[in-house]
């Protein structure tokens, strides 16, 4: 499941995980990426709170954690070459995997024809 936020996050949702991370939309607006912060593991974060950090050539950005839930894992790759975010935001470039509190919250956030509105 392919779900969205407003904040222009992605969450690809399997089995109660949700990898994150940016659309293109939003790094269409930030530029090449030259620094990349991420959460540590084991980290938990409410929606909306602070999890990570980008910085572009343009300016600093938040990426906020689109759900309720705990840090799993973490793409050290995009640290080391923040322009694996800007080659493929929506794969390679993910950013953290986040074990969900609560699944059914996925169910509120934005599905890809509505995002697609929401940035046109």
């Amino acid at each position: 499941m392919l779900k969205f936020t407003e904040e222009h996050e992605w969450l690809k949702i399997e089995g109660g995980v949700a990898t994150v991370g940016i659309t293109t939309y939003a790094v269409d607006q930030l530029g090449d990426l030259v620094f990349v912060e991420l959460p540590e593991v084991g980290a938990t974060f409410s929606k909306n709170g602070n999890a990570a950090t980008v910085e572009s050539v343009k300016a600093a950005s938040d990426v906020y954690c689109p759900l309720d839930g705990e840090i799993t894992e973490v793409n050290p790759a995009i640290v080391a070459d923040p322009s694996l975010v800007n080659s493929d935001p929506q794969g390679a470039g993910w950013f953290f995997k986040l074990k969900l509190a609560n699944a059914a919250d996925a169910d509120g956030l934005l599905d890809e024809a509505a995002y697609k509105e929401l940035t046109a």
